[in-house]
């Protein structure tokens, strides 16, 4: 019997709309949480996931049978409203959003930088990291339309 098999691992990064701080220490672990039962239900894998004030980092598999927009859409329009239910009515995801492929030998790697956002973020800043993984990846972009 043919099978179709596929394991395609995804860093999928995006800020709150104009990058406002809105994701709250005393909900971070919850979202956290929510997003890894999205990304399940999905049959999504997730490996790592960090949640800052103002941008998200998800490192996880990418179903063979959606495709990446789709499952950007899903994890951001469940999560939007979830967040919304945490008395933060405003809340919204920028309408655009980076995916880079990583391969098995650099999951321990991207996982790591995941887990030390807090401390990297000490030093800098979202939209130069944002820009830098742009570079690594040779992603040209527009600064008029990365921002939102």
């Amino acid at each position: 019997m043919p099978q179709s098999l596929a394991k395609v691992n995804v860093h999928i990064v995006f800020t709150t709309k104009y990058g406002e701080r809105l994701i709250r220490e005393d909900i971070r672990k919850e979202l956290h949480s929510y997003i890894i039962g999205v990304l399940s239900n999905l049959g999504s894998y997730t490996y790592e996931l960090y949640a800052n004030p103002d941008h998200i980092h998800i490192l996880c598999t990418l179903p063979r049978t959606i495709t990446m927009a789709d499952l950007v859409s899903k994890i951001k329009t469940s999560s939007s409203k979830w967040m919304k239910h945490q008395s933060i009515p405003d809340f919204f995801w920028q309408d655009g959003y980076g995916i880079f492929s990583v391969s098995d030998s650099q999951i321990t790697s991207v996982k790591k930088y995941i887990q030390n956002q807090p401390q990297h973020h000490h030093t800098g800043d979202f939209k130069d990291e944002f820009r830098l993984f742009f570079i690594k990846n040779g992603i040209e972009f527009d600064e008029r339309y990365v921002w939102d």
